[in-house]
């Protein structure tokens, strides 16, 4: 998926990765474990997860970016989900 097409606040959170923040929520950059094994298989602490803001919502809603790669600011790749993990669908610039 390119980038361009992703919502608004998608845009801004794959922004606030690339500059290191930071980031409006406490768990933003953990470790994401790929428990659901959506993603290609990597060493734990590969991939890590950023919260993407759903306008309305009164937590952190389900969009989320995941990216993997050092250093976190300069990922490999990134990954777009908007059902909190059950489907991802990878960022291209």
């Amino acid at each position: 998926m390119a980038l361009s097409a992703l919502p608004r606040e998608a845009q801004q959170t794959h922004q606030l990765i690339l500059s290191g923040g930071p980031f409006p929520y406490a768990k933003d950059g953990v470790v994401f474990g790929n428990r659901e094994r959506q993603l290609p298989k990597k060493a734990r602490g590969f991939y890590h997860e950023y919260t993407v803001k759903t306008p309305g919502a009164r937590n952190r809603g389900a969009r989320r970016i995941v990216c993997g790669g050092q250093p976190p600011s300069n990922p490999e790749v990134c990954y777009y989900t908007e059902d909190h993990y059950a489907s991802f669908r990878k960022i291209v610039k």
